[in-house]
C-alpha cells in the first residue's frame, strides 16, 4: 500500500468517527478548564485512549495524559503528536466558567480532539500494521502561563518545578523517549488561511513584582504613608519609556497586569502587585530587556521610597519550525484544503511551550482554521467545526504515515538534519538559570 492509499483509509475512517470527533472537542469546549488543573479534560482523553484499545498513563505533570501505539513494520524513531489541554481566563466571554472565568478563547478544545481523531483514524484503518517506529498521543497541560500566583503555590509546595506543561514535561523525563513532535494550533487570522506553518515564535520569561510601601489612613495621614501604587504606576510609566530602545527585528513585548492595587479605598497602598512577561525573538533579546524592565520596576520603588520584590520565573523558550517536517505539512494541507488556502505565515509574536521542545527536537507547530474572533479574546469561537475538529485530526494522522511509513524513512531524513541547540541537560540548566527573586529597597 502506498503512503497516499494510506492515508485516503485513514481519512475516510476518521470521517466515519466525524460526528464523534466533533461531539468531543464541543464537549471539552462546554467545559473549560484552567492549567494543570484540567481534571475533567483529562480523564476524558484518558476514557476515549481505554476505549481505542490504548492503554493511556493519566497524571503526568498533574494532569497530562499520554497512551502509545507501536509501528509492526520495524524499529524507528518515536513520534509524538500533541494537543493542549487548558483553556485561560477571558474576561466578558459568553461561555466562561462561572466559577473560574476560564473560556475556550485559544481553540485548544481543537487540539484535543483532532488528536483523539488521528488516534481514531490511524488505529480504524490498521495504520500501524505500515509504520515503523511508534506514535505517542500525548494530551499535555498547562501551555497558556497564566494563574501564575497559583502556580508559584504549587512550586513551592513541591508539586511543579516548572509552571509550564510541556516544561515540567520535560523535566520529569516524559519525553526522554521522543524524536520529534508536533501538534496543530487553531488560528482565526483569516491572513493564516486555512493553514499555514510559521517560521518562528517569540519566547518569553515571566516576572512576578510586589511594590511594598506602607500603609496610612488615605484622608486623615496619607503623608505616614508610602503608596505602593504610585511605586507601582511609575514602574510601568518607566516600562513604556523604555519601549523605543527596543530593536524592531527582536520583536520584544512586554505587558504587565495589576493583580492587587490595595485593600481598600480609604488606606493608602501598602502592597501592589504585577505580572508580566518579556517576550522577545532570540534568547539574547529576551534577556537584554529583561534587564531594563527591572531597571525600570526598581525605579518606582527609588522614586517613592518604598521596596520591590522582582521574581524571576523561566517562561517559553523561542520556537522554530522544522523545515522538513514543514514540507510534508504543506503537502498534506494542500491536499486536504488546496494549495490555494495554504499559508507560509512569518514569525509569530507569542510563545509557547513548543519553544521549548525545539530546544531538545525537531517540532512543528502549525495552524488550521475554522474559529472567529480575537484569540484570547470574548468574541473567540469555533464556527467550522470539519474544519476546526476534523481538519487536526487528518492532518497529524497523515504526517504519522509521512514520517514513519517505509521504514520510517521521513522521521529518519528529519532527524538526519535536525540540529537541535540544546541537549536536555543544558535546556534544564538554562531555565533552571534564569530563576530568582531580589529585592530592591528604594
Amino acid at each position: 500500500m502506498t503512503k497516499d492509499e494510506l492515508k485516503r483509509h485513514v481519512w475516510q475512517a476518521i470521517d466515519r468517527r466525524g460526528e464523534e470527533i466533533v461531539g468531543l472537542g464541543e464537549r471539552i469546549r462546554r467545559h473549560p478548564e484552567l492549567g494543570f488543573k484540567e481534571v475533567k479534560t483529562a480523564r476524558l482523553v484518558e476514557e476515549t485512549f481505554a476505549r481505542l484499545g490504548l492503554a493511556p498513563r493519566a497524571g503526568l505533570a498533574l494532569t497530562g495524559v499520554r497512551a502509545d501505539a507501536t509501528g509492526r513494520a520495524g524499529a524507528g524513531p518515536t513520534l509524538a503528536l500533541l494537543g493542549e489541554l487548558d483553556a485561560l481566563v477571558v474576561a466578558g466571554h459568553p461561555e466562561g466558567d462561572p466559577q473560574t472565568g476560564a473560556a475556550h478563547a485559544c481553540g485548544h478544545n481543537a487540539q484535543i480532539a483532532g488528536l483523539l481523531g488521528a488516534a481514531m483514524g490511524l488505529l480504524d484503518a490498521q495504520a500501524f500494521e505500515h509504520l515503523a517506529g511508534r506514535v505517542v498521543f500525548f494530551a499535555v497541560p498547562a501551555e497558556e502561563y497564566g494563574d501564575i500566583e497559583w502556580r508559584v503555590t504549587q512550586a513551592r509546595a513541591g508539586r511543579l518545578e516548572f509552571l509550564g506543561g510541556k516544561p515540567e514535561l520535560l523535566r520529569l523525563g516524559h519525553f526522554d523517549d521522543v524524536d520529534l513532535a508536533m501538534m496543530i494550533h487553531a488560528t482565526s487570522r483569516p491572513e493564516d488561511g486555512k493553514a499555514g506553518v510559521p517560521v518562528s515564535n517569540n519566547g518569553c520569561i515571566v516576572k512576578t513584582v510586589r511594590y511594598v510601601g506602607r500603609a496610612a489612613h488615605a484622608g486623615g495621614a496619607p503623608h505616614q504613608g508610602i503608596n505602593a501604587l504610585y511605586a507601582a504606576q511609575i514602574g510601568l510609566a518607566a516600562i513604556n519609556a523604555i519601549r523605543e530602545t527596543f530593536r524592531d527585528e527582536d520583536t520584544i513585548r512586554v505587558h504587565p497586569i495589576i493583580t492587587h492595587g490595595g485593600s481598600q479605598v480609604n488606606v493608602i497602598p501598602g502592597e501592589v502587585r504585577l505580572e508580566t512577561y518579556v517576550r522577545g525573538r532570540t534568547v539574547e533579546a529576551i534577556l537584554d530587556a529583561n534587564k531594563k524592565v527591572d531597571r525600570a520596576l526598581r525605579a518606582g520603588a527609588l522614586a517613592l521610597g518604598a521596596s520591590v520584590e522582582i521574581e524571576t520565573l523561566p517562561g517559553y523558550m523561542p520556537m522554530t519550525c522544522d523545515p522538513i517536517m514543514g514540507r510534508h505539512f504543506k503537502a498534506n494541507a494542500s491536499a486536504l484544503f488546496g494549495g490555494e488556502h495554504y499559508r507560509e505565515i512569518g514569525h509569530r509574536t507569542g510563545s509557547t511551550d513548543m519553544g521549548d521542545l525545539s530546544m531538545v527536537m525537531p517540532v512543528l507547530h502549525p495552524y488550521i482554521g475554522g474559529a472567529r474572533g480575537t484569540g484570547h479574546g470574548a468574541d473567540y469561537a469555533i464556527v467550522d467545526q470539519p474544519l476546526a475538529y476534523l481538519g487536526p485530526a487528518k492532518a497529524l494522522a497523515a504526517m504519522a504515515v509521512d514520517l514513519l511509513a517505509d521504514g520510517a524513512a521521513g522521521a529518519r531524513e528529519v532527524l538526519a538534519a535536525a540540529k537541535p541547540p540544546m541537549t536536555r541537560e543544558q535546556y534544564l540548566a538554562f531555565q533552571r538559570g534564569i530563576a530568582r527573586r531580589e529585592v530592591y529597597e528604594g
